[in-house]
């Protein structure tokens, strides 16, 4: 919904920066050193004037060069307090942004960790990098050398408003008769200012997400030669970014310029009538010379406030993008009052009357009152054709989604009644496409236990028959694997990921079509890894390739979001269903491309 036009005033840029100031608070100490060291340096700037006037008007009539000396050793010695107090001012005011940020980014990390994939399932992950990079670092200027410019400049302009008029009421009342026609501008354009920033800044994140998708799957786009198309949309995404970067940046130069021309062009004026006044003798040079420094730096502080003004609707556009992250709340959540899983755990589940749609297609559900019960210890395949739901059940019972009706339960406690990290705690998953971070083997199988012994992980990966392969690396455990474990093959990754749920050591072990990837020789392994870790836990598998689940102690057949079957293997193929069906065309497949060789 696009907001209806209304009159833009200076707190409109407070209040979307109100997100971002319960982080400045947390530094006040340091903030009110910069504050100190900014009103020192203020102050020995708005001196030098004063010195100025000495020496025009005492310092040249009289035949003593000690007056002028002492003139000059007053000026250095102003020179010195501003040069002590700017540097420290600069120092405290920089690492002040820097801090913030800091402390930004690291919270808005932890918010997209608490996030559901209910938010994932919309939301762009180069997008999301793009607001944590680009978005916080507009952010630090703001908190960092534009706040330090918008207080020196406030007060300056203050300072020197007050001296001017100390020097001369009659000029200073011509000076401020002229500021409102400089600072009613800045406040109107101030929203056109944000909306363009705000604008550039999507467009360079819908940039950053193009690139950020299609470089994850460099291989795929050389595989098909896209690299020419990919480039293009690219090149229109990144021209996209420079012309709305450009359009908010015209925006606060013409604001800047418009600014600067208004604030001194009233001091020209204002001079013009006191040089008139030094003619008539109602004016000391000296004093006229004093009240244009002041006029001076009272234009330049409104000058930089300006400038300032459109920075700070600049960063007002990011911190809302950033607030918009902060504001999303999980949907999936923990209790106010968490009900403890049964210690030991026993491993069973159950699904009772559960039905339940993806919130992004809530008019197609996906389940239909499902149930079923699992037993401490017990090894359940799920098969079925694409579409069953098969997978839907993991999402449910992870609580990476809640049912709309019915309940998931472990060890007779309900998923809603539960604390999400607790609950998880209980299940290992071994998914389909083994996920592998940019970082060492060990690493890699510690990701569910960072606590773990190099002995405790050495024993995981030996237990997956990933020991050998990992110790033939360049440094062994220690190597780094490459972005999602390039370096590796796909068993090799498969067999990694099994290490990962042993040392997880979870009463619940889940995979999902843990095999259905790897050649037959690899296959032999992981199944081996995969038995032996299936030992005294209860176990759900997914599975497409019915030769996997033989040794089921039952296979539950899955068609429409319901169980239409359950049973062992010869019993469902005795009953001549859905599950003979499927063994039918896959076996008999099997056995016509073996009898082709």
């Amino acid at each position: 919904m696009t907001d209806a036009p209304r009159k833009s005033s200076p707190r409109d840029s407070l209040k979307n920066l109100a997100p971002v100031l319960p982080y400045a608070r947390r530094r006040s100490g340091r903030a009110m050193a910069a504050l100190a060291a900014l009103v020192v340096a203020s102050a020995a700037t708005l001196a030098t004037p004063l010195a100025v006037r000495g020496m025009i008007d005492k310092g040249f009539a009289v035949d003593h060069p000690e007056t002028i000396n002492f003139y000059f050793l007053a000026l250095i010695a102003v020179i010195s307090v501003l040069a002590v107090a700017s540097a420290t001012r600069y120092y405290l005011v920089m690492t002040l942004g820097e801090r913030i940020v800091a402390d930004l980014r690291a919270d808005v990390f932890a918010h997209l960790t608490r996030l559901d994939p209910a938010f994932y399932d919309k939301a762009q992950t180069g997008e999301l990098a793009s607001r944590l990079s680009a978005d916080t670092t507009q952010i630090k200027s703001t908190f960092g050398a534009t706040a330090s410019i918008a207080l020196r400049s406030a007060v300056m302009l203050v300072g020197a408003m007050g001296l001017m008029i100390y020097t001369s009421p009659k000029l200073s009342m011509l000076v401020l008769a002229g500021i409102p026609a400089v600072i009613l501008p800045l406040f109107a354009s101030g929203r056109a200012v944000r909306a363009r920033s705000r604008a550039a800044q999507d467009t360079l994140a819908e940039a950053n997400a193009l690139a950020t998708e299609n470089l994850g799957a460099i291989r795929i786009m050389q595989a098909f030669n896209a690299e020419p198309a990919t480039r293009s949309r690219f090149a229109a995404a990144a021209e996209g970014a420079y012309v709305a970067a450009r359009d908010a940046t015209k925006a606060r130069a013409l604001l800047t310029g418009f600014g600067i021309f208004l604030a001194t062009a009233s001091v020209v004026g204002v001079l013009w009538l006191g040089a008139h006044d030094v003619l008539s003798g109602r004016m000391s040079a000296g004093q006229l010379s004093q009240f244009l420094l002041y006029a001076l730096f009272g234009a330049s502080s409104l000058g930089q406030l300006s400038e300032v003004w459109s920075e700070i609707s600049a960063a007002a556009g990011a911190a809302g993008r950033i607030a918009e992250i902060l504001a999303t709340q999980p949907q999936v959540t923990a209790p106010a009052h968490p009900r403890a899983l049964p210690t030991p755990p026993r491993g069973e589940i159950a699904f009772e009357n559960v039905s339940f749609a993806y919130p992004g297609r809530p008019d197609r559900p996906v389940f239909y009152d499902l149930s079923f019960t699992v037993a401490p210890g017990e090894k359940v395949a799920i098969v079925g054709p694409s579409g069953a739901g098969k997978s839907t059940i993991f999402q449910l019972l992870m609580r990476f989604y809640d049912p709309l009706t019915g309940a998931v339960r472990i060890d007779g406690v309900a998923a809603r009644e539960a604390d999400p990290a607790q609950w998880r705690r209980r299940m290992a998953l071994v998914p389909q496409e083994a996920v592998v971070f940019a970082s060492s083997a060990a690493d890699n199988i510690a990701y569910g236990a960072p606590g773990a012994t190099l002995k405790e992980i050495e024993a995981a990966a030996d237990q997956a028959a990933a020991l050998d392969f990992l110790r033939a690396l360049p440094e062994g455990l220690e190597t780094r694997l490459g972005e999602r474990g390039v370096t590796l093959s796909g068993g090799q990754r498969q067999r990694l990921a099994i290490a990962r749920a042993i040392l997880k050591d979870a009463p619940i072990l889940l995979l999902d079509e843990a095999t259905s990837a790897l050649d037959a020789e690899n296959e032999v392994l992981v199944q081996e890894a995969l038995d032996h870790v299936m030992q005294g836990r209860t176990t759900l598998v997914i599975a497409h390739r019915l030769a996997t689940v033989l040794a089921a102690d039952r296979i539950l057949v899955m068609d429409g979001g319901m169980i239409v079957e359950q049973g062992r293997h010869a019993e469902l193929v005795a009953r001549d269903g859905l599950y003979a069906r499927l063994a039918r065309l896959q076996f008999n497949a099997g056995i016509e491309a073996l009898a082709a060789t």
